[in-house]
C-alpha cells in the first residue's frame, strides 16, 4: 500500500523516466530470449550481433514516444493504450527486420523477429497492466468502500465496473446476469452470478448494492428484476436509460435512485405523429397553467411539434418564469425559430382571457389550469368551485368568442363519482364543457369551438404525489405515512400522460370525454413497502421489530377515498389509439345547467359554504361527500372564529 501510494505521488516526468528506463532494459531482454528460444540455449551464439542489443532500444524508444505511450496513464489504461502497445511493438519488429536487411547481416534465423515481436509485446504490455492490477489490489482495499454487485454483464455493465473500479465509494465484486450461459465466467475479471445467486453474495459478502446496468430493459422485464431483488435488502440503483443515454441528457456515470415508474410502468406505446401534430403544429397553441406540472410537460412536448406560437398562460410569477427560460433555452439548442409568448393572469379574468387570444390569436388550448390538492381544495371549497369549475367556464366562453378551434380541458378521475370538492369542481368543469359545446353547435355558425376533456388518474412527479413523499421520508429514517392500507391509486408518467392528452385532442368533434387507459391501479401500502425494501431497508412491524422503517396509517384526508374510477357510465369506445377511450356518460343541456350555475355564483359571492355545497351536490349529481368528515370539517370551523372561518371556507 505504501509502495502504491508513493508511486501515484510521484511527479509525472518521474513516472515516464521510470517507464522509459523500464523499456530500455526490457526490449533488449526481450530480443535476447529471442535469440535463446530460437537456439534453445540461455547462452546462444549472438556475439557478432551484440550490437542488435544496442540499436533496438535506440530506434524504439522514439517510436513510442511519438506514439504517446508515456502520456498513458497506467492505472487507468484500457483498449486504447493495448492497440498503442501492439502497434508500437510492431514497428519496433519492423525496425528490427529492416535493421537486419540494411546491415547486410546472414546468419539471424528468420524466426528471431517473430518471437521478438511476441515477448516485446507480453513485455511492454504485461509490465503496465501488472503495475495497474498492483495499484488498483492496493488502493482498492478501502474498508470505507462498499461491495456493490452489477446487474447486467453486458457492454454497460463492463463499463460500469470500470469506471468504479476509480471510484472511493464502490466495490465491484460480482455481476449478476441472468443468461445462463455467463454465470461462472468473467468480465474485468469479476465473476458473474446467475440470478439466485443474489442470496449467497447478500448473505456471505454483504453487499450493499445492486446496479442496474441494463440500459436497453423494457420497462416490463425491468419490474420483473426488481421484484426478484426485493426480498435481499440491497439498496436497488440503475443507470439511466438507453433514451437517456443517447440524447446525451445523462451519461452511464450517473447512477441514480429507481425511477418509480421503474416499479410501476409498463412499455410505453408508441405515438402516432399525425395525432400529436394535427391540433399544434403549424398553429398558435396557448397553455393554460403552464408551469404546473402537467402544464409544463405539455409544453415542452407542444414544443417539440413546431407550433407557430406557443402562448403560456400562468397565474404564478416563478413558475411562468421558470418554464420560459427552460423552453427558451430548448429552442435555442434546437435552432427553432418559434415565438413563446409568457403571460401572467388568472383564468378567472374572462378580459384577460380574450385579449391573450385575440391579440395572439390562439388555435388550440390546452386547459391545465386548476387547483388539484385535494384536502386543500376541500378546505377551500369556494375557491377551489371558483377556479376549477367558473375557471373554465370562463376560459371557454373566451374561446368561442376568439374563434378558438380546439379546447382541451385536463380533467381528473376524481371527478368520477367524487367524494371531494376538488373532484366535483372538475366534474362540473365537465359538463360546463359538454353543455357549451351543445349550445355552439345549435347556433349553426360555420367556425364552431370543438371542447373536448381528457380524464386521466395520478401523474409521478407532479405536485402533491406521494412517490417524492415516501422517498424524503425513507431518506429521513421513516416513518412513511400511509392514509389507509387498502388506498389504491392510478398511476402514469406524466411524459406519457402529456403525450396521450395530445394525440387525444386531434381525435376530438366535440363534447367527448376521452379517458387514458392508466394500467392496474396500486395499493399505496405495497409501493411504501417496495420503496423501502429496494433502498435495502427492512419494514419494522409485529414481524420485524427491530426492522429499520415504520409505516404508519394516517387515516383518509378530508375528501379522500380509497379508490379511483376512471368511468362514471360503462362500455367505453374504442378509438384509433389503444391507450384512449371515449366515455360513454349522460351530460346536461345548457339552459337548466346555467340557472343553476348563476344559484351556485351567487351563494360563492355571498360567501355562503353551505349554500354552495348543497347547489354544487345538486349540480353534480354522482358527487357523495363523506358527511362524517364533511361534519369535522364544519364543527373544526365553526370552533375558531365561527363567523371568519365560514366566510372564508
Amino acid at each position: 500500500m505504501k509502495l502504491a501510494t508513493t508511486l501515484l505521488s510521484l511527479p509525472r516526468p518521474a513516472k515516464r523516466g521510470l517507464m522509459i528506463l523500464s523499456d530500455l532494459a526490457g526490449i533488449p531482454v526481450a530480443l535476447w530470449l529471442a535469440f535463446s528460444a530460437r537456439y534453445g540455449t540461455l547462452t546462444p551464439p549472438v556475439d557478432e550481433y551484440f550490437w542488435l542489443f544496442i540499436g533496438i532500444p535506440l530506434v524504439t524508444l522514439p517510436v513510442f514516444i511519438r506514439l504517446g505511450l508515456y502520456r498513458a496513464i497506467v492505472r487507468f489504461m484500457g483498449i486504447k493504450a493495448t492497440l498503442t502497445v501492439l502497434q508500437g511493438v510492431t514497428i519496433s519488429t519492423l525496425l528490427l527486420g529492416a535493421l537486419l536487411l540494411f546491415s547486410g547481416m546472414k546468419g539471424v534465423p528468420r524466426s528471431v523477429p517473430l518471437i521478438y515481436w511476441a515477448l516485446a509485446l507480453l513485455y511492454v504490455g504485461g509490465t503496465r497492466f501488472a503495475v495497474r492490477a498492483y495499484l488498483f489490489s492496493r488502493l482498492s482495499r478501502n474498508p470505507a468502500r462498499d461491495p456493490v454487485a452489477i446487474y447486467g454483464a453486458g457492454a454497460a455493465g463492463a463499463q460500469l465496473a470500470q469506471m468504479l473500479e476509480h471510484s472511493s465509494d464502490y466495490e465491484p465484486i460480482a455481476f449478476i446476469d441472468d443468461n445462463p450461459a455467463l454465470a461462472g465466467s468473467y468480465v474485468n475479471g469479476i465473476k458473474v452470478f446467475g440470478p439466485k445467486g443474489i442470496k449467497e453474495l447478500a448473505e456471505d459478502v454483504n453487499i450493499t448494492d445492486v446496479l442496474l446496468a441494463m440500459p436497453r430493459l423494457t420497462r416490463t422485464r425491468r419490474v420483473e428484476i426488481l421484484e426478484s431483488l426485493e426480498p435481499y435488502l440491497v439498496h436497488v440503483r440503475t443507470i439511466p436509460s438507453l433514451d437517456d443515454l443517447v440524447s446525451g441528457s445523462a451519461s452511464l456515470d450517473e447512477i441514480r435512485e429507481i425511477d418509480i415508474e421503474d416499479l410501476l410502468g409498463r412499455d410505453p406505446v408508441s405515438p402516432d405523429p399525425e395525432l400529436l401534430t394535427a391540433c399544434i403544429t403549424g398553429k398558435s397553441v396557448m397553455i393554460t397553467g403552464a408551469g404546473g406540472s402537467i402544464g409544463s410537460e405539455l409544453c415542452r412536448q407542444i414544443l417539440a411539434q413546431q407550433p407557430s406560437r406557443l402562448v403560456l398562460y400562468e397565474m404564478s410569477e416563478f413558475a411562468l418564469y421558470a418554464i420560459e427560460r427552460e423552453l427558451k433555452g430548448s429552442a435555442a439548442e434546437c435552432s427553432m425559430d418559434i415565438p413563446i409568448e409568457p403571460v401572467l393572469g388568472s383564468v378567472r379574468d374572462d378580459t384577460r382571457l380574450e385579449l391573450t387570444m385575440n391579440s395572439f390569436q390562439v388555435d388550440t388550448i390546452y386547459h391545465a389550469a386548476a387547483y388539484k390538492h385535494v384536502p386543500l381544495v376541500e378546505h377551500n371549497l369556494i375557491e377551489g368551485i371558483r377556479n376549477n369549475a367558473f375557471g373554465t367556464r370562463q376560459a371557454a366562453e373566451a374561446a368561442i368568442k376568439c374563434g378558438v378551434s380546439t379546447f382541451v380541458l385536463i380533467s381528473t378521475d376524481k371527478a368520477v363519482r367524487p367524494t371531494n370538492v376538488m373532484g366535483a369542481s372538475k366534474r362540473l368543469a365537465e359538463l360546463v364543457l359538454q353543455a357549451l359545446q351543445e349550445r355552439v353547435a345549435t347556433t349553426g355558425a360555420k367556425a364552431t369551438t370543438r371542447f373536448c376533456m381528457v380524464r386521466f388518474g395520478n401523474v409521478l412527479g407532479s405536485s402533491g404525489s406521494v412517490v417524492p413523499l415516501f422517498r424524503e421520508q425513507i431518506r429521513n429514517g421513516g416513518p412513511v405515512t400511509v392514509t389507509h392500507p387498502d388506498i389504491t391509486r392510478y398511476f402514469m408518467t406524466i411524459p406519457e400522460a402529456a403525450q396521450l392528452v395530445l394525440q387525444a385532442s386531434s381525435m376530438a368533434e366535440g363534447g367527448e370525454v376521452f379517458v387514458l387507459d392508466m394500467g392496474e391501479p396500486v395499493r399505496i401500502d405495497n409501493l411504501a413497502h417496495k420503496m423501502i425494501r429496494l433502498s435495502g431497508l427492512e419494514v419494522r412491524n409485529a414481524a420485524h421489530p427491530n426492522g429499520d422503517i415504520a409505516i404508519e396509517y394516517t387515516g383518509l384526508r378530508p375528501g379522500e377515498k380509497l379508490y379511483e374510477e376512471l368511468l362514471i357510465g360503462e362500455n367505453p369506445v374504442g378509438t384509433d389509439h389503444p391507450l384512449i377511450w371515449r366515455a360513454v356518460e349522460n351530460h346536461t343541456h345548457w339552459q337548466p345547467l346555467t340557472a343553476i350555475l348563476d344559484r351556485l355564483e351567487l351563494a360563492i359571492s355571498e360567501n355562503d359554504c353551505e349554500k354552495t355545497r348543497q347547489i354544487l351536490e345538486q349540480l353534480v349529481t354522482e358527487y357523495a361527500p363523506n358527511s362524517e368528515i364533511v361534519d369535522k370539517l364544519w364543527c373544526a370551523t365553526t370552533r375558531v372564529e365561527p363567523q371568519k372561518v365560514t366566510a372564508l371556507h
